[in-house]
């Protein structure tokens, strides 16, 4: 069976935020791993060269397929922070997500083009259910 191609690694994650080009986005980066590591208690690990983690869980689908991700996360790509809140994906999040501001949906990712289009304290509040739920419903570790 196939291994999850994005696992945790030892890489310092302020060296890659570090190495974000835009100063902006670096410092909203270090914005966005302060308020995750507040939130979830979690320490920020990188996932691959280029996601920032916090917390670890483990997944099995119907077909036998399982591995281990990040609880929750971002990534600071040049065109929109990537916020990976996985918890948050389900219809009884939509009162917050009408409050949120200016943001794009993806699969598992919510898009922010940078902070100030936002409603911050609103996306604390969708990282605080996302990580409580992934918690709730997943053995993590």
């Amino acid at each position: 069976m196939a291994e999850n191609k994005t696992q945790p690694t030892p890489a310092s994650v302020d060296a890659f935020i570090n190495s974000v080009d835009s100063p902006k986005k670096r410092e909203e980066a270090f914005a966005l791993k302060k308020i995750m590591e507040e939130i979830t208690g979690e320490k920020a690990v990188m996932w691959g060269p280029s996601i920032i983690g916090f917390g670890e869980y483990h997944y099995k689908y119907a077909s036998g397929r399982e591995g281990d991700f990040l609880i929750t996360g971002f990534s600071p790509r040049k065109a929109a922070h990537s916020l990976y809140l996985l918890g948050c994906m389900e219809q009884k999040f939509e009162s917050l997500f009408s409050k949120l501001g200016k943001y794009k949906m993806g699969a598992g990712c919510l898009y922010i083009n940078k902070l100030s289009d936002i409603d911050l304290e609103i996306l604390k509040q969708l990282i605080a259910e996302s990580h409580s739920f992934m918690k709730a419903h997943y053995p993590t570790k």
